[in-house]
């Protein structure tokens, strides 16, 4: 078989079954769900499917007033989609890189911007960052998520954990950080000695602070929103 060939091209990236369970990584920057009930996903984020899947946009009262009301003040918010049927599902987005966690009674905050998918077991609430709403444009919101099921989250890049301990806060770029710890609340800190440095239309650096015993992911990308694209 030539190297090239259109067989060989085929035999080397052609979908396998890992029998991994519900989650399967089919490659570091695709998530395989193998479907049988229903799952929620990022809007917009499936890229193939096979099988008898149904999508719908989230209802705008699906979650009560209270969810409905937040994502409103979030502007685009965490915009979800419910998959339910049987089949071989496909996410992606923006080949980000993903990981998969299995929460067993934890919780966990993440960027709603790097929210992948998410099984209806886990219950969620949409957090907006109301105090650096006026900073940064549009403000910064996240999802927390808590219970017994799986959540897939997206990384431009590999990601990386660090560890918060009483004697060693962490301070973090809001547009750089991913996830963090269910436990921890984060307080927003400004340097304005650092203003000259960053290109921030806000003409100072917000920086996020981590105290107390937990953990914060952060990629090596800064985000830029919408909102931060129109300055």
């Amino acid at each position: 078989m030539s190297r090239y060939s259109i067989d060989e091209f085929v035999n080397q990236t052609k979908q396998e079954d890992k029998g991994e369970g519900l989650f399967e990584l089919e490659t570091p920057r695709m998530l395989e769900i193998n479907l049988s009930n229903q799952i929620w996903a990022k809007s917009g984020a499936m890229i193939s499917y096979r099988g008898q899947i149904k999508f719908e946009r989230e209802g705008i009262l699906e979650h009560g007033l209270g969810k409905m009301f937040k994502k409103a003040l979030t502007g685009e918010g965490t915009s979800l989609m419910k998959a339910t049927g049987n089949g071989k599902l496909y996410l992606a987005d923006q080949g980000k890189k993903i990981s998969i966690l299995q929460l067993n009674g934890e919780s966990i905050f993440v960027n709603g911007n790097d929210l992948l998918a998410f099984e209806p077991s886990i219950d969620w609430d949409i957090k907006l960052m109301r105090k650096i709403a006026g900073m940064m444009s549009g403000g910064l919101f996240n999802v927390r998520l808590e219970g017994a099921g799986m959540v897939a989250i997206t990384s431009h890049y590999e990601p990386l954990t660090l560890l918060v301990t009483p004697d060693n806060p962490v301070y973090t770029d809001p547009n750089a950080t991913v996830a963090w710890s269910g436990n921890l609340q984060p307080e927003f800190v400004t340097d304005v000695s650092f203003k000259t440095f960053i290109g921030r239309g806000s003409g100072e650096s917000i920086q996020m602070k981590f105290e107390g015993n937990g953990f914060v992911v952060v990629q090596p990308f800064e985000e830029v929103y919408l909102g931060e694209q129109q300055k």
